[in-house]
C-alpha cells in the first residue's frame, strides 16, 4: 500500500492542479476570485481574506522597507520576511567585528534586539476605488503630457487628503491598466523596526548568485525583525520608551505541512510586471533595457568581485550592493533566453491578431481602438535608439559609479539648504560603505563601456575633455578626478564643506555627474513626444482588451504595480525540459550534496551539518515524506516584491515565505505560463528548524502560535 500511495504521489508531483494566473485586487476577491479558490480547497472566506470593515488576514500582511514583503507571526510585533530583504538592514548594523551577515544574529532577550534606522513597516489601512473621481475632472479628449500633469495633480490632491501625521497614515493614489482605474490606498507607516534573528549567511543566501532563481533550492531565506510603537500602540520614532508592537492580526504557523495540489495562497506587493505589453515593447525591452543590464552589470560585478575576493572588509562593504546589482542582471539574462524559448514575441502578436479582429467587428470599435496598434507600433519603434541609450548610460556612468553620485546628493542637499551637519551624518552613513580604490577601478572600465555601447554623438561631453586635456588616456582622466575630488573621502568632503570657498560645481565628480544627467535627460527629451503617444495609445489598447474580455465574460487583473494583490494556486513539481522532472520539495539531504567547504556559496556552518547529522530536526519533519524539507514550489503568480511574501494553506495557515521564481519561467513579468512558472518557498518547518537548532532562539519561538 505504501508503494502504490508514494507512487501516486510522485505522478501528483509534476502535475498541480492549474494554477489561476493573476495577481488580483483584494476589494474585488468576492466576485472574482472566491468560488475558484475554494474550489481548489479554501475553506475561507473573501471576507476573512479581506475585509473593509473588520479585521483580515491581509492585517498580517506588510510592506517590508522599501520592496518586499513581510508577514506578522506573533501578538509582540515579529516579523518574517526574506533574508534577502533584510540584507541592506543586517549589512548596516554589521562590522568586522559584529559580522551579522556571516554569522547571523540571535537577540538573546527583548533588550538585545537591534535599531535599524530607515527600515519602515508598513501596513495596509484600506483600498478605495476612486476611478470616477479622478476621471471625472478630466477631459476625454486630453492627451499626452497635459494629461499626464492634471491627473498627478488630481491624485495628489486625493491623497493628501487622506494623509494624517498624528497617525502617520501616508496615501497615495495609483493607477491601474495603464491609467484607465484609480485606487487610493492609506498605508500606516511604522519607523521603529528593531532586527531579532537571522541565520549565517551561509545558510540565508546559501547557493548564491549560482542558485539565484534556480530550482532546486535549498536556501534558508529569512530573517525575524519586530515591530515596536509607543505606549499607545501608535508609530513613533525610535525611542527606549517604545514598546512591541501588538497588531490587529497575525498569521498562526502551520506544522501540518503540503502535498501535491494542496491549495497555496499568497498575499503581498507584487512590483512590476507587463503583461499587456505589445510584441514591440518586449522586443526594445529584450534588446535596450535588458542587454543593458547584461552588459554592464557584468563588466561592473567582476571589478567588484576583484576587490571583495582579496578583502574582507570591502566583502561587507559591497556585499548588498552586489547582491542588488547581481540579481537582475541573472533576471535579464533568464528573461531574454526565457522570452526566445517560449516564443513570447509570437504569442504577443497573436494576441495583437486576435484584438484587431475584435475590434473590426464593429465601426465604433473600429473609430475607438482602430488605429491604437498601428500608433503603438510606430512609436515604440521611434523611441527605441533613445531608450537604448538612455539604459546603457544610466547603468554604466550614472548608476555604475559612485563617487559622482555622492557629489550629486550633496549637492542636493546643500540646494535644498539642509543644515551642514545633518548633510555630513547622511554622507558619513554613505562613506560606511565605499571604498574609493573600488569605485576607481570601476569608473575606469564604466567609462570604457559607454564608449563601447554608446554612439559618439550620444556620449556625454566629458569624453571629449578627455579626448582633448587627456588624449583619451581614460586611465589619466580617472586619476584626477579622485585625486582632486572633495568626494574620493569622507575627510576631505568634511572639509571641503567647513571651507566657505569651496565651490561644489567645480568639483570634478560633480561635473562628471552633470556631463552625465545633462546628456540623459537630452536624449530622454528627444524621445518625449513618442513616449507621450506610447502612453496615450497604451492606456487605450489596455481598455479595449478589458471591454473584449468582458464581453466573454471573464475578468482582467491589472499589472502590478506594488501594491497588495492576491494570487492562489497549488502545491506542485514542473517538468522543465524533455525527460526532466523537477519534485515540489527539497530536502535538507541536498545540502550536503551541494556542499563545497571554503566556497562562500556553498559552505554549510558546521553547526548546521552537526544538526543535520544528528537528526535534531524531528519534530519539524514532514508527516507524509518523513524528510526535513528545506524549500518547496507552488504555481501562485508572483514577481519582484512578492519577496517575503507570506504562503498561506487552505485555513490561512502560514507555510512558508516566497522568495524566488524559476529559471525556466524569466519570461513571467510578460507572460505567466502555466505550465513552467513556479514559486519558490522557504519551508517554515525549515524556518523553524534553523531557529531552534541553530540559532537557540527559543524565545522568539514561544511567541508564536503554532498549529501541530
Amino acid at each position: 500500500m505504501k508503494k502504490i500511495c508514494f507512487s501516486v504521489l510522485a505522478a501528483l508531483c509534476v502535475m498541480p492542479a492549474m494554477a489561476d494566473e493573476g495577481m488580483w485586487m483584494l476589494p474585488l476577491i468576492e466576485k472574482l476570485n472566491i468560488k475558484k479558490m475554494q474550489g481548489l480547497g479554501c475553506v475561507l472566506t473573501a471576507a476573512e481574506i479581506y475585509s473593509a470593515d473588520s479585521v483580515s488576514l491581509k492585517d498580517a500582511v506588510v510592506i517590508f522597507g522599501n520592496g518586499c514583503t513581510g508577514v506578522m507571526v506573533s501578538q509582540e510585533g515579529l516579523v518574517f520576511t526574506n533574508h534577502h530583504c533584510g540584507y541592506d538592514a543586517i549589512q548596516e548594523l554589521s562590522s568586522l567585528e559584529h559580522n551579522y551577515l556571516k554569522d547571523g544574529y540571535t537577540a538573546k532577550q527583548l533588550a538585545d534586539e537591534i535599531p535599524a534606522p530607515g527600515l519602515t513597516v508598513n501596513f495596509l489601512h484600506c483600498i478605495e476605488d476612486v476611478t470616477e473621481r479622478v476621471l471625472a475632472e478630466i477631459p476625454a479628449d486630453l492627451n499626452g503630457e497635459k494629461r499626464a500633469m492634471m491627473q498627478d495633480s488630481i491624485c495628489s490632491l486625493i491623497a493628501a487628503s487622506e494623509k494624517n501625521d498624528s497617525l502617520k497614515l501616508t496615501a497615495q493614489v495609483k493607477s491601474f491598466f495603464a491609467n484607465n482605474q484609480f485606487y487610493l490606498l492609506v498605508y500606516q507607516e511604522f519607523e521603529d523596526v528593531r532586527f531579532a534573528f537571522a541565520p549565517a549567511e551561509a545558510i540565508g543566501k546559501f547557493g548564491g548568485d549560482t542558485d539565484n532563481w534556480m530550482w532546486p533550492r535549498h536556501t534558508g531565506d529569512f530573517s525575524v525583525f519586530r515591530v515596536y510603537a509607543d505606549k499607545n500602540g501608535l508609530p513613533a520614532a525610535y525611542s527606549e520608551d517604545n514598546v512591541p508592537y501588538s497588531p490587529k492580526r497575525f498569521a498562526k504557523i502551520s506544522m501540518a505541512g503540503y502535498k501535491p495540489g494542496d491549495f497555496a495562497m499568497i498575499l503581498g506587493n507584487p512590483g512590476s510586471t507587463e503583461r499587456y505589453a505589445t510584441s514591440w515593447q518586449i522586443e526594445n525591452m529584450m534588446n535596450g533595457e535588458n542587454q543593458a543590464k547584461i552588459d554592464v552589470r557584468g563588466v561592473k560585478q567582476e571589478v567588484w568581485q576583484s576587490f571583495m575576493e582579496k578583502d574582507d572588509a570591502i566583502k561587507l562593504a559591497y556585499a548588498s550592493k552586489h547582491a542588488q546589482s547581481a540579481n537582475y542582471w541573472k533576471n535579464s539574462i533568464g528573461m531574454n533566453k526565457a522570452i526566445r524559448k517560449l516564443k513570447i514575441i509570437q504569442v504577443k502578436e497573436d494576441e495583437q491578431r486576435m484584438f484587431e479582429k475584435w475590434v473590426n467587428l464593429k465601426p465604433e470599435r473600429k473609430q475607438k481602438y482602430g488605429k491604437v496598434l498601428t500608433n503603438l507600433e510606430n512609436a515604440t519603434k521611434n523611441n527605441f535608439e533613445s531608450d537604448k541609450t538612455t539604459m546603457y548610460l544610466y547603468e554604466s556612468l550614472f548608476s555604475g559609479v559612485e563617487i559622482s553620485r555622492l557629489a550629486s546628493t550633496t549637492f542636493a542637499g546643500l540646494t535644498r539648504k539642509i543644515p551642514q551637519e545633518q548633510i555630513l551624518e547622511r554622507m558619513k552613513n554613505l562613506y560606511k560603505d565605499y571604498f574609493a580604490e573600488v569605485d576607481k577601478a570601476t569608473m575606469l572600465q564604466m567609462l570604457k563601456t559607454a564608449k563601447q555601447y554608446v554612439g559618439t554623438n550620444d556620449l556625454p561631453d566629458i569624453y571629449q575633455t578627455i579626448d582633448k586635456k587627456y588624449k583619451g588616456n581614460y586611465q589619466k582622466y580617472v586619476d584626477f578626478v579622485f585625486e582632486k575630488s572633495a568626494f574620493s573621502t569622507y575627510e576631505k568632503l568634511a572639509n571641503a564643506l567647513n571651507n566657505k570657498k569651496f565651490d561644489i560645481t567645480k568639483d570634478p565628480a560633480y561635473q562628471f555627474i552633470g556631463s552625465v544627467r545633462s546628456k540623459i535627460m537630452e536624449i530622454i527629451g528627444s524621445g518625449e513626444e513618442f513616449s507621450a503617444q506610447i502612453d496615450d495609445n497604451q492606456r487605450l489598447y489596455e481598455a479595449g482588451l478589458i471591454e473584449m474580455t468582458q464581453e466573454t465574460g471573464k475578468a482582467l487583473y491589472p499589472d502590478a504595480n506594488f501594491t497588495m494583490r492576491l494570487t492562489y494556486g497549488t502545491v506542485g513539481g514542473y517538468n522543465p525540459a524533455d525527460a526532466t522532472s523537477y519534485k515540489y520539495y527539497t530536502t535538507i539531504k541536498g545540502i550536503a550534496e551541494k556542499e563545497i567547504p571554503g566556497d562562500y556559496e556553498f559552505d554549510v556552518p558546521e553547526k548546521l551539518t552537526k544538526a543535520l547529522k544528528n537528526k535534531e530536526y524531528s519534530r519539524y519533519a514532514d508527516p507524509i515524506t518523513g524528510e526535513m524539507h528545506v524549500c518547496f514550489l507552488s504555481n501562485n503568480d508572483i514577481t519582484g516584491g512578492n519577496s517575503g511574501s507570506p504562503v498561506f494553506n487552505a485555513k490561512g495557515e502560514l507555510i512558508g515565505l516566497a522568495f524566488d521564481g524559476n529559471w525556466e519561467a524569466m519570461s513571467g513579468d510578460i507572460v505567466f505560463d502555466r505550465d513552467l512558472q513556479r514559486c519558490i518557498n522557504v519551508d517554515i518547518r525549515y524556518v523553524m528548524f534553523v531557529m531552534d537548532k541553530i540559532g537557540d532562539a527559543q524565545r522568539l519561538i514561544n511567541e508564536l502560535e503554532i498549529a501541530e
